[in-house]
Parts: C-alpha cells; sequence; structure tokens
C-alpha cells in the first residue's frame, strides 16, 4: 500500500488598511481570503493565510519612515508580506486613489521585495464611481514594484453588500462572482509555480574573493 503523496502548501499574505472597526475593507479582505483559501483547498493545497492590519501598525509607520527602522510587530508584518507566495491586497478609496496608510506601507517594503509576487487586489468605496481606482492607482503601483497584478481586481461600493444582504442567495451577486473569479485567478498562478523563497537581506550576491580577482 502506498501513502498519498503529502499535501503542498503556500503562504498568503492579506494586507487591509481599512482605518474603522468594523470595516468594509476588512470584510472584503476577508471574503476574499476565504475564497482563496477554498479555491486552493479544491487543487489540494494547504494556506498559511497571514492577515496584516494596516490600522494597528500606524504609528509605528510613521516612525519608520522617520527612523528607518522597523518596530518589532512592524517588522512581523514586513516579513509576512515579502515571504508569502501570493498576495491579497485591499485598501479603502479617498479622493479617487488608495489610502495614505496604505501607500506608506508599501513605501517602508524594499524595493525589489515583491518582485514576481502575484497580487489580487481590491477596494472599497461609497460609490461605484471609484472603482477605476483601481486601474489608476493601485495596479500601477504594484506594477512598478514589479508584481504579478492578476487580470482581475475585486471593488466592493456600499450597494453592494445591500445587494448581497436583499438577496435570497439563490444565485450569486457581481460582488460574489468577481471574488470568486479573483480567488480562481490568484490559486491557479501560485499553485503553478514553486513555492516563493524570501530573498537573504544579509546574503552577499557575489563572493568576496572573486571581487577581488575581478579587481
Amino acid at each position: 500500500m502506498t501513502n498519498p503523496a503529502p499535501r503542498t502548501s503556500r503562504r498568503i499574505a492579506v494586507v487591509s488598511a481599512g482605518l474603522r472597526q468594523p470595516s468594509s475593507t476588512r470584510l472584503l479582505a476577508d471574503r476574499l481570503a476565504d475564497a482563496v483559501n477554498r479555491q486552493f483547498a479544491l487543487r489540494d493545497v494547504d494556506v498559511d493565510l497571514r492577515v496584516v492590519e494596516l490600522r494597528e501598525h500606524a504609528h509605528d509607520l510613521t516612525n519608520h519612515l522617520l527612523s528607518g527602522f522597523p518596530s518589532e510587530p512592524l517588522g512581523r508584518a514586513i516579513e509576512a508580506v515579502t515571504t508569502a507566495d501570493g498576495l491579497i491586497a485591499v485598501s479603502p478609496i479617498f479622493t479617487a486613489s488608495y489610502s495614505g496608510l496604505f501607500k506608506t506601507f508599501f513605501d517602508v517594503v524594499e524595493a525589489d521585495a515583491l518582485e514576481g509576487m502575484p497580487v489580487l487586489l481590491g477596494a472599497t468605496g461609497g460609490t461605484e464611481r471609484h472603482s477605476l481606482a483601481l486601474e489608476h492607482a493601485m495596479r500601477p503601483l504594484f506594477t512598478y514594484l514589479h508584481a504579478i497584478v492578476l487580470p482581475t481586481a475585486v471593488y466592493a461600493a456600499t450597494s453592494d453588500w445591500g445587494s448581497e444582504q436583499d438577496g435570497d442567495g439563490s444565485a450569486p451577486t457581481g460582488l460574489t462572482r468577481r471574488i470568486e473569479r479573483g480567488a480562481r485567478e490568484l490559486a491557479e498562478l501560485v499553485t503553478a509555480r514553486d513555492p516563493r523563497e524570501a530573498a537573504d537581506p544579509f546574503a552577499v550576491p557575489t563572493p568576496f574573493e572573486q571581487l577581488l580577482a575581478e579587481g
């Protein structure tokens, strides 16, 4: 009798930039995370979900900008994101763009730390008019960081939550369909790749002896 093949595992970081508690931004982040978890389960892949609630690190982020050094909790949050195999990033939309808290966090992440990382974007706002911020603000940010931004980005307006509460559950709403599609895209891309190895910040890319010989 042969033993079944061991389940593979992937790490997924979930960044939520909601400011209030409870927060529609965190609610969307949780919905996306649950959908991603289900998609990985269908592929017989275990998931280690690591949630980063940015409001808990707001003061430490400001201190990091001023001092250049993260606090221990902020350092763990940054590590959770930079060592992940995939990222779910969700921000509220203020003045047609992502929040300052969201931007500050990714300002303190090393510029090449997200290179090649699949990213599922999400955003929340009061009206559907802000949905384009996903395309003209959030997507360019992660493209600049050399991440792989998934085709589907999920926006949830206040009316989206209302339509889900009013529905009878017989058919998926537009928000549910977008969530499931984005989760499927993330799971497909992450499982098709080898687990991501985080770069060692103390590693020397070229041996010192080789540098001397080349000199």
